[in-house]
C-alpha cells in the first residue's frame, strides 16, 4: 500500500516518525494539500471509523502530520474518504499509554493492520525502538478490528474497549 503523509513541520524533527518514514523510504511527505494525493485519509475527526472494506476501494493510506492543536483544521483540507482510526493505545515514549494520541508512523501501522498488511506495518514500525511495542500493546484490539466486515463492526468492537477504559 502507497503511504503518504501531509507533512507541516511544526514539531520536533528529532521525534517526528514521519521524518523517519521518508528517510527509510517508506512514505513520501507532501508540504502542501495540492500536492498531496487522494486516498484514505486517516482524520481523528472523522465520521466514519476505518475498517477492512476500505481497502477494497484504495490502495493509497494518507496521514496528516502535525500538531494536535491545529489537527482539526488541517485534516479537513484534504482530499480523499475520510476514517478515524478506533480505539488504540499510543507505544511513544511521548503520549505512551494514551489512546487515541497516536505518532503518525503508529497511526499508518495501525491502519495497515487494519487492512490486511500487517507486514508492511511491521517493516515500517522498525524504524522507532517502540514499534513493536505498539502492536503488542494493540494486539488484541488491531486483530479484532481487522476481523470486521465494516465500520459498523469496527465500532462494535471499540465500544467495547472504551467500556473497558470507563
Amino acid at each position: 500500500m502507497e503511504l503518504h503523509v501531509r507533512y507541516e513541520g511544526d514539531d520536533d524533527p528529532e521525534k517526528c516518525t514521519a521524518r523517519r518514514l521518508d528517510k527509510f523510504n517508506h512514505a513520501a511527505l507532501h508540504h502542501s494539500t495540492r500536492e498531496t494525493p487522494a486516498g484514505i485519509v486517516l482524520n481523528p475527526f472523522a465520521d466514519r471509523a476505518l475498517s477492512p472494506a476500505d481497502r477494497e476501494d484504495f490502495d493509497r493510506l494518507v496521514a496528516l502530520d502535525c500538531s494536535w492543536e491545529t489537527a482539526r483544521d488541517e485534516a479537513f483540507d484534504l482530499h480523499g474518504t475520510h476514517r478515524s482510526l478506533p480505539f488504540l493505545v499510543a507505544a511513544n515514549p511521548i503520549n505512551y499509554g494514551t489512546p487515541f494520541q497516536l505518532t503518525t508512523i503508529e497511526a499508518l501501522a495501525g491502519a495497515l493492520v487494519i487492512l490486511g498488511e500487517r507486514d508492511q506495518a511491521e517493516r515500517i514500525l522498525e524504524v522507532v525502538r517502540w514499534g513493536e511495542t505498539f502492536l503488542d500493546l494493540n494486539a488484541e484490539p488491531l486483530e479484532r478490528y481487522a476481523d470486521c466486515a465494516d465500520s459498523t463492526a469496527v465500532l462494535a468492537v471499540q465500544d467495547d474497549y472504551l467500556a473497558e477504559e470507563s
